[in-house]
C-alpha cells in the first residue's frame, strides 16, 4: 500500500523538486503551498502553513482523501533579514514563522496519526547557514538552528511511536530564488567555496530527502544530513590560498 506524504512549499525551488521526486518513487503525495503547486502526480492543495486553523483544515483534508499522512515534509519557509540591529520585531517574527511555527503547527497536527499507528517519518528543510553564518540573516540562523534542535527534540520524544525525525540542512543551492538574489559571480564564488566547487540542485537535495523519509532511515532519527559539498567543513583560508593550494597538488580557484 502506498504511503501518504503531506509536503509544504511544494511551489518552490526544493519543495516542487521534494514533491516530484516523491511521486516519482510511488508515494502518493500531497502538496501544499501559499499558491497552488502545480506538478504532475501531485494532489495540490493551497494553504498558509503559518496558520494554525490552515494547517488543521490541511490536514484533515489530507486524511480524508489520501487515508492518513505517513510523511511529513516540512519544507515551507522563506529567506530573508537584515542586520540584526535594523531588524525589526515584525520581520524577526515574520522570518521566524515562516520557517518554524510552520513546522510546528504541520508536526503537531499529524503526529496524532502517526503515533496511533505506531509509524512516520518527519523530515524537516533547515540550512547549513545556522552552522556556517552568511551576512544579514541573524532570524534566518535562528529560525533554521531552531529546527535541528527540535528534530533531536522529537526524535527522542515520539521514537517510543515508531516516528523519525530528520532534518536535511543544504548549503546553496540552485533555485529561482536564490539566481534572482545573486549574480553570475556571486555563483562562481559560492561554487569555488566548497571542495567539490558546486553548487547544490535541487534534485540532489530530494534524494536526500526521499532517503531520510523512507523507513529504511529510521536509524538516521535524530541527525542532521548537512548537504553542502564540504563547505562548513574546511577551513576558508586554505582553500582561497593558491599556494597552499598548489602545495596540495590542487589548481588555483580563480584563473587570470
Amino acid at each position: 500500500m502506498s504511503r501518504t506524504v503531506l509536503v509544504t512549499g511544494a511551489a518552490g525551488g526544493i519543495g516542487s523538486a521534494v514533491a516530484s521526486r516523491l511521486a516519482a518513487d510511488g508515494l502518493t503525495v500531497a502538496g501544499a503551498d501559499l499558491r497552488n503547486p502545480e506538478l504532475p502526480g501531485v494532489a495540490s492543495y493551497t494553504a498558509d502553513v503559518t496558520q494554525a486553523y490552515d494547517v488543521a483544515a490541511l490536514v484533515r483534508r489530507v486524511i480524508r482523501e489520501h487515508g492518513g499522512v505517513d510523511v511529513l515534509v516540512a519544507c515551507a519557509g522563506i529567506t530573508e533579514g537584515t542586520p540584526l540591529h535594523e531588524t525589526s520585531e515584525g520581520a524577526w517574527q515574520a522570518v521566524l514563522t515562516a520557517n518554524l511555527t510552520s513546522a510546528f503547527l504541520c508536526v503537531r497536527e499529524v503526529l496524532p496519526g502517526m503515533m496511533a499507528r505506531g509509524s512516520g517519518s518527519v523530515v524537516m528543510l533547515g540550512s547549513v547557514l545556522h552552522r556556517t553564518a552568511a551576512p544579514g540573516l541573524p532570524a534566518y540562523a535562528a529560525a533554521k538552528g531552531a529546527l535541528a534542535a527540535l528534530g533531536r527534540q522529537l526524535a527522542v520524544d515520539y521514537g517510543q511511536y515508531g516516528i523519525s525525525f530528520v532534518t536535511v540542512s543544504p548549503g546553496w543551492v540552485r533555485t529561482p530564488a536564490t539566481e534572482s538574489r545573486l549574480g553570475a559571480g556571486d555563483l562562481d564564488r559560492l561554487r569555488e567555496s566548497n571542495p567539490m566547487r558546486v553548487l547544490g540542485e535541487p534534485a540532489q537535495i530530494a534524494a536526500a530527502v526521499a532517503y531520510a523519509a523512507s523507513p529504511e532511515a529510521a536509524l538516521l532519527t535524530g541527525s542532521e544530513l548537512v548537504l553542502d559539498a564540504g563547505a562548513s567543513i574546511v577551513s576558508p583560508a586554505s582553500l582561497s590560498r593558491d599556494a597552499h593550494r598548489e602545495r596540495m597538488g590542487l589548481p588555483p580557484l580563480l584563473a587570470d
